[in-house]
């Protein structure tokens, strides 16, 4: 079966097939996602553009939100989000009754939620955390995430089929407190595509595009400080959120008008759980900075 991408689309991934970060970031908004690797980026655009489920598979900080974004700019697609955890449950996917007036009477109406708006609208949705929802939840609209992408709305009875445009990406952080693993009915339904950390001369470009952080010099250092959490995380000397890229630039923002090394206690260290995690850090800042 040939599949034919929508022009916006294929004018785009001809960019990204020229493999030229500095090319393709001009058609993004500012702040959006460059990949380390663009096949990162192709796979999931002929992904979605085949209607299928994209998983974004990483730790955090590593840019998986911003990835969704800068696919729904691309697609130029508006894009409804779930936020999944424990209490998840159908309203939160599929929408509530409400008691409102009409002609002065009282009626019920329905409030549809993202799920239910991003198939009507033929737009996308993102679910995020999609591991942190407990297992009963998500079976639900496993309908929606198959080629029927059909559902029966349980709070109306009515039969939803989404329109020509709908895709879904999800993002899962692994092995985090609060997580399950997706069950394998769930994850087969899912192209899964790894992001690793930004490193190198794309986090130092992200790092000038997206933070207040002006410095050449001081951009260099946060870039070598990055490197470093992120080889101490695959030592297993620290856990995966002391090198989020999010805390790093937030760490970027906050050295325009604090020193380094208290911005980087306030946005890193201090967020890390046991002593010896915190002090392996401070002696990286003080090395560097």
């Amino acid at each position: 079966m040939d599949y034919v991408l929508p022009d916006v689309v294929s004018d785009r991934l001809e960019v990204v097939r020229r493999r030229d970060p500095g090319e393709f970031a001009y058609l993004i908004r500012p702040g959006g996602y460059v990949p380390p690797h663009m096949d990162l980026l192709v796979d999931a655009i002929v992904a979605l553009s085949m209607g299928k489920n994209v998983l974004l598979k990483g730790p955090t900080g590593a840019g998986k939100t911003k990835f969704a974004e800068t696919l729904s700019n691309l697609f130029q697609q508006p894009m409804f989000s779930v936020n999944c955890s424990v209490d998840l449950d159908a309203e939160s996917l599929l929408g509530f009754k409400t008691l409102s007036y009409e002609e002065g009477k009282q009626v019920i109406d329905f409030v549809p939620g993202p799920v239910t708006n991003a198939m009507k609208e033929g737009s996308f949705l993102y679910i995020d955390e999609v591991n942190m929802a407990k297992p009963e939840t998500l079976p639900l609209i496993n309908g929606v995430l198959d080629y029927r992408r059909t559902i029966t709305n349980p709070f109306t009875n009515e039969i939803v089929t989404a329109k020509d445009g709908f895709g879904v990406i999800a993002a899962i952080n692994e092995g985090y407190i609060g997580t399950v693993p997706l069950n394998e009915a769930l994850k087969n339904r899912f192209i899964v595509i790894e992001v690793p950390y930004i490193e190198g001369e794309q986090l130092k470009r992200l790092i000038t595009t997206t933070t207040n952080l002006t410095d050449e010099r001081l951009v260099d250092l946060f870039v070598r400080l990055s490197g470093d959490l992120i080889t101490a995380v695959y030592q297993g000397k620290l856990p995966e959120e002391a090198a989020s890229i999010r805390a790093l630039l937030d760490a970027c923002d906050l050295s325009t008008l604090i020193t380094p090394k208290r911005a980087i206690l306030r946005a890193i260290t201090d967020k890390l759980e046991e002593e010896r995690e915190r002090e392996f850090v401070n002696n990286i800042a003080e090395t560097l900075f």
